[in-house]
């Protein structure tokens, strides 16, 4: 592996640096996001969305709740994990400092004093236990979250730490005393107990990565080794819900509740990279292949049972049950990044592209004020419109609604678009990698010093053209490596030297480079039928459609009946002025007295017509509609 350089608490941070890796990730001072897709998605993000979930946690009294520590709490309200929220959002307003937000500054401190202002003289910190009138602190390890919610303070507090504040930051010293509170308590000689949510472990390592706090690092490898022994309290979910039911090593695929066991499994990739065990990176490793090649949605997403919020056995992925949750894809982005990271393998370059473009860009309204919290991938009847003023209690279906009981996924998806520059460009032994294609700019040094700079430009993902310009550089060579990826067969390579078809896989151009110079990546963006593998029961005789990246649907607002739809899967898919056009039908419904009849031959006896597909972020933003991504065919 090549060792990565050591962190730093700049201006401009990662939101993980390991110690080492096949690849270096560039921090927000390295690669900025200037237009184009995602761009518009952080503007929202910094305009709307961080302004909303204040004002939302302020509303129901989610930051009220930090009191002091001896203080009665008045009328504590939310559930016990409602600290973690305001820590996201902590997180998200540091990554946004980073990115230019710094008109966030005195936000971050005052949340940052409101916190502080609640933490006991030993570093403990949760507003639902250990005060007066409350129950006692880690009396409820099965659902309290308390080591949970302080996980994700470490994370908000590292992120400041790399955006500006430094280590002399107050978010950092709370935090310092919370993971030490945490390592005195739970440590070697300590109690031998584990949160029932995974987090504390990710929270852990990057402390340790930041400080050097070694035993941050040991109570992590702890926890993950502790996990799995059946040591939680008995429940009808079952201990495989809250991942305690096996032992990581011994683990073979994801399971149990999904966005528990993505946080789990990167914490233990964490665990692995900076002790060197690459056993247990090996372990993990062949569980998330399994379970993208198993147990994952078309759209990346990652969930298909509602009742547990969990990971169903292999090929049980019904789609109008699609829990695929906002966070488990912010979680599988984590974990994939976290791979690639470590190994260099390009495939994971996929997966992040997958969920992006058809999790994390669905998630969230184009106001930045809504969002979904599960996925459905077929929504059979249309949802009614949601008041703007008002917590919604149940997850799943459309539309998106502006606040949920349970919220962490805007919080969630909130951080991640904040950082998401971090995402796009690495640094391997020759040169620059590029694994996400967006309008950019990128200036960095790589692994033996040399400065270079890049431009990228790019319609992605509507337009396939992309556009690499050397902005810096010296007179030696180094090498640009693009990602052609499996969709884009027929991909082409154009530089000074002509052009050239190129197959999937990553494409490096290695030589001495001139300013100015162009390397343009033309990815054919033609769309496509996709089939299911056919142990998935749930989509037999079904079609998808897909345009690059993009995952599409059958939309209808008002009164066509998409039950009814057949697609004619002998006439491709072709792009219209409207998006992409397939032809089907819609069947006449038989007679409604019984469901069932005689098995005959299927004959097509209503005209095909053109229906226009929508890319699957861009459904329920014209209002409550019907929808389906699986299209039976004829």
């Amino acid at each position: 592996m090549t060792v990565t350089s050591p962190d730093s608490t700049a201006v401009g941070g990662r939101p993980v640096v390991p110690a080492r890796g096949a690849l270096r990730p560039l921090g927000q001072d390295e690669v900025r996001i200037t237009g184009g897709f995602w761009h518009a998605r952080q503007e929202v993000n910094a305009a709307a969305t961080l302004p909303h979930a204040r004002s939302w946690m302020d509303r129901l009294g989610w930051t009220g709740s930090f009191t002091g520590p001896d203080a009665a709490p008045v009328d504590r309200r939310g559930r016990e994990f409602t600290d973690s929220e305001v820590y996201k959002l902590l997180e998200a307003m540091s990554w946004e400092v980073g990115r230019g937000g710094v008109a966030l500054e005195a936000r971050i401190a005052e949340l940052t004093g409101i916190v502080a202002a609640a933490q006991a003289s030993d570093g403990y910190l949760h507003t639902a236990f250990g005060r007066p009138g409350q129950r006692d602190r880690y009396s409820d390890m099965l659902w309290g979250h308390e080591l949970y919610c302080t996980g994700h303070l470490l994370q908000a507090a590292v992120a400041r730490a790399r955006t500006g504040g430094g280590q002399a930051d107050p978010l950092l010293a709370v935090a310092r005393r919370a993971a030490d509170h945490v390592c005195d308590t739970f440590g070697p000689d300590g109690t031998p107990g584990v949160c029932g949510h995974p987090e504390i472990e990710l929270g852990l390592v990057e402390l340790f990565r930041l400080t050097g706090e070694r035993r941050y690092l040991d109570q992590a490898a702890l926890f993950v080794d502790r996990r799995g022994h059946r040591t939680l309290p008995r429940h009808h979910f079952g201990w495989t819900y809250f991942s305690d039911d096996q032992p990581v090593r011994q683990t073979t695929v994801l399971h149990g509740h999904a966005v528990r066991a993505l946080y789990l499994a990167a914490g233990a990739v964490d665990v692995a990279v900076e002790t060197g065990d690459d056993e247990l990176l090996r372990t993990v490793a062949a569980q998330f292949d399994r379970t993208w090649a198993r147990r994952t949605y078309l759209t990346g997403g990652m969930g298909s049972r509602h009742a547990d919020e969990s990971f169903g056995d292999d090929f049980v992925l019904p789609a109008d049950r699609a829990y695929s949750e906002t966070c488990a894809g912010v979680a599988a982005i984590m974990l994939a990044w976290r791979l690639l990271l470590a190994t260099g393998d390009g495939r994971y370059d996929e997966v992040i592209e997958r969920i992006l473009y058809n999790v994390v860009a669905t998630a969230i309204g184009d106001d930045g004020r809504s969002f979904f919290y599960a996925h459905t991938l077929h929504q059979r009847t249309a949802a009614e419109a949601l008041p703007d003023d008002e917590e919604q209690l149940g997850f799943g279906g459309g539309p998106r609604a502006p606040w949920f009981e349970v919220s962490c996924c805007l919080p969630n998806a909130a951080r991640l678009l904040a950082a998401l520059s971090c995402y796009l460009v690495t640094v391997d032994d020759t040169g620059l990698r590029l694994h996400q294609y967006a309008d950019a700019e990128i200036s960095t040094c790589l692994a033996d010093g040399r400065e270079v700079g890049l431009t990228m430009r790019t319609g992605f993902p509507d337009d396939g053209v992309v556009t690499v310009r050397v902005t810096k550089t010296d007179d030696r060579p180094w090498s640009i490596t693009l990602r052609v990826p499996q969709w884009a067969e027929g991909a082409e390579l154009v530089t000074t030297y002509g052009r050239r078809h190129v197959s999937a896989g990553d494409i490096v151009v290695y030589r001495k480079f001139a300013v100015g110079e162009e390397i343009r990546l033309e990815l054919p963006m033609r769309p496509r039928f996709t089939a299911p593998d056919p142990r998935i029961d749930a989509t037999r005789g079904c079609v998808a459609v897909e345009r690059g990246p993009l995952v599409y649907c059958a939309e209808a607002v008002g009164d066509l009946d998409l039950d009814s739809l057949r697609v004619d899967e002998s006439v491709p898919p072709v792009d219209t002025a409207a998006g992409v056009a397939v032809r089907a039908r819609f069947d006449v419904p038989g007679a409604e007295s019984w469901p069932y009849g005689r098995a005959e031959p299927r004959s097509a006896t209503t005209p095909t017509t053109s229906l226009d597909l929508v890319p699957y972020h861009r459904w329920a933003r014209r209002g409550p509609s019907t929808m389906r991504v699986w299209l039976p065919a004829t």
